[in-house]
């Protein structure tokens, strides 16, 4: 493999702790901070369909009263403009969760992530584009196509796609997002961004019904690693894990396995993890390549009856009629998954076990974090229930283990596609309480082989990509 690096701007001065600064010593006004992105947002979304709404007027009145704070200069996010996925509560705006089935009214109140986001000087400038109740790996509905800002012929994944495409694209610089089957990791591995699960019981979930049965979980995607630790600490309401230590000597299994008979990972994304492993292991830690056995259960029944179980829940009070085709046969299946009794401790368990065991020799585990670049931007809510279930699977087949057993993961750009132009990724997942671990090593990756912050150029009108220009590249051996 070689990689050809070309210029790379690193957009420091608009990362969310950038902003932050200057706000807080007097050298930006928040107001300031949010106008310039509304003026991005109205620029370049009308392209991207990254938002469902833009709360333009409230936003400016919410930075106009943060600069009266007395506590402004103690603020971490001071008057950082963040998108807020469609999936938690934004008070005065409707929760509608990508489906025409939910409510219509304002939400009277913010959800918990919400409020600490507030609560920590970030102002919300308006709620991100989801699939129907972020069941899908793609976001779009009738009529409506979230676009990759690297390639608008391509999707930007799900069902977080709205949130990765606003930060890809330099509309926000951090977004909040939610994730139960990789729904923050999958778009931000599209997009090129840092993308984070947290482990569970570390962030507020309260998600929909029940949490997906408790794989789903809040976090951020940005475009540094130090931006998904400062946004982390507030989403945690822990401080100190904005902090990013060193990662020692890190034991670090490399799979490069699949996880299911249906998976054939593209020759790219494969070689993003060799690539990485090298980098990890020249800069002292211990990698060694796993067996995909080591990690995987020979079936993924564990999280696709979850998948679907918890999806029958989100939709229990809607009306059904409402709901798009794909969604609603998927709810159906939830039903029959509920009615049998198919979501079970044991599978779980017998899982956990075998990964306690890769625990004891191994602090993290490396795999790709996508098989294949996304697909196409079109309208897949208008495609059969058959046809969206098996693109998601062997899209995106690496990233539900972990919210199964909630260990935290992270997503990390090493690379661009050489056909798509979109980026490439890995994914780093560890032990319950492994955040700081995963960060740290994000972190060096980002020191040791840096990555374009955001998309290159401009967006052009739909179905042509982004202008070229030098950026990353990877290539197989031959």
């Amino acid at each position: 493999m070689t990689w050809v690096t070309g210029s790379v701007d690193p957009g420091h001065e608009n990362t969310a702790a950038a902003i932050a600064v200057r706000v807080r010593s007097g050298a930006l006004a928040p107001v300031d901070a949010v106008s310039d992105a509304l003026n991005r947002i109205a620029e370049r979304d009308p392209v991207l369909n990254a938002f469902v709404s833009v709360r333009a007027d409230e936003a400016l009145a919410e930075a106009t009263a943060l600069a009266t704070r007395a506590d402004l200069v103690k603020l971490p996010l001071a008057g950082v403009p963040v998108a807020v996925k469609d999936k938690v509560a934004l008070v005065g705006a409707p929760l509608r969760d990508g489906s025409a089935a939910t409510s219509v009214e304002p939400s009277a109140t913010d959800h918990p992530v919400v409020a600490r986001l507030r609560a920590a000087g970030a102002v919300p400038v308006g709620l991100t584009a989801v699939s129907e109740l972020c069941v899908w790996g793609t976001t779009d509905s009738p009529g409506f196509v979230t676009r990759n800002p690297w390639n608008t012929g391509l999707s930007a994944g799900g069902s977080s796609g709205g949130a990765a495409a606003a930060v890809a694209a330099g509309m926000v610089p951090i977004s909040h997002g939610t994730d139960c089957l990789g729904s923050i990791r999958i778009p931000a591995a599209a997009c090129g961004l840092v993308g984070l699960k947290p482990g569970r019981g570390l962030v507020p979930s309260e998600i929909g019904a029940n949490s997906m049965h408790s794989m789903a979980e809040n976090g951020p995607l940005t475009t540094t690693v130090a931006d998904a630790a400062l946004m982390l600490s507030v989403l945690a309401g822990r401080p100190e894990l904005a902090e990013i230590g060193d990662p020692g000597r890190a034991r670090i299994a490399v799979v490069l396995g699949h996880p299911n008979p249906m998976v054939r990972t593209d020759a790219h994304w494969a070689c993003g993890v060799e690539e990485t492993a090298r980098i990890l292991d020249a800069a002292g830690h211990l990698t060694t390549a796993a067996k995909a056995t080591q990690v995987y259960s020979a079936t993924s029944v564990p999280d696709l009856v979850r998948w679907f179980a918890g999806v029958a829940a989100d939709a229990e009070t809607l009306d059904r009629a409402m709901l798009q085709p794909r969604t609603r046969r998927h709810a159906a299946v939830g039903r029959a998954v509920n009615r049998v009794g198919l979501v079970r401790p044991g599978p779980v368990a017998r899982v956990e076990r075998r990964l306690r065991a890769l625990a004891e020799h191994f602090d993290v585990v490396v795999t790709p974090a996508l098989a294949h670049p996304p697909p196409a931007a079109v309208e897949w809510s208008r495609r059969s229930w058959l046809a969206n279930a098996i693109a998601c699977m062997r899209f995106a087949p690496y990233n539900s283990l972990w919210n199964l057993v909630g260990w935290p993961a992270v997503t990390v750009p090493v690379g661009i596609h050489p056909h798509t132009r979109t980026p490439l990724a890995v994914q780093i997942a560890a032990p319950p309480g492994g955040e700081t671990t995963v960060l740290a090593l994000a972190a060096q990756l980002e020191q040791l082989q840096p990555w374009p912050r955001l998309a290159p150029a401009a967006p052009r009108h739909p179905g042509h990509g982004w202008h070229d220009s030098p950026i990353l590249s990877v290539q197989p051996e031959h």
